[in-house]
């Protein structure tokens, strides 16, 4: 093969998935269910998001995906800090909530929250609360990655997790 064939042929894009298979594939996937907060120049604003990983320990960063076309795109644009609220087994309805159309205020008084050391909302009663402060955006396709160096840390003891796995929650026991 001729030098100048192999770089067409690296070149070459490979063939797209189409969304539907990516999306029946992502399914299968079990992720953690989170509710993201912020409280900025741009109000209070939180929303149900599953697209949250660990990015490193040194400086201990987390990655937020955020569509753009969310409504509490602006809120979260505006901001500096934001709160990652892992769910307990238990709180599946705040999921839904957070998920919505609903207003602000009406997904804020479904539970009760504090606040840490960057001023984003804290749920009280999840499994884990990751608060942190935005380092760096990166936009991809329809998301923003967020890049979070976590600020502080909650974690209650002997309380179960909440996946979205298969289109649907299941709760997951602690084993301590």
């Amino acid at each position: 093969m001729k030098p100048q064939q192999q770089l067409r042929e690296v070149m070459a894009m490979p063939p797209q998935v189409d969304k539907q298979t990516f999306r029946d594939a992502m399914s299968t996937l079990a992720a953690a269910v989170n509710i993201v907060t912020t409280d900025g120049p741009g109000g209070r604003a939180g929303f149900t998001a599953t697209a949250v990983c660990s990015v490193c320990d040194e400086p201990p960063t987390l990655l937020v995906c955020l569509n753009r076309g969310a409504s509490v795109y602006d809120a979260f644009s505006d901001s500096q800090n934001l709160c990652v609220n892992t769910l307990a087994n238990s709180q599946s309805d705040l999921s839904g909530i957070f998920g919505g159309k609903s207003e602000m205020e009406q997904r804020f008084a479904a539970a009760d929250w504090t606040t840490a050391v960057t001023g984003a909302p804290v749920l009280e009663g999840a499994l884990i609360s990751f608060d942190c402060t935005i380092s760096k955006r990166v936009s991809v396709g329809t998301h923003d990655i967020l890049f979070c160096e976590v600020a502080s840390v909650r974690q209650q003891e002997e309380v179960g997790s909440l996946v979205y796995f298969d289109r649907g929650y299941h709760q997951l026991k602690s084993s301590r």
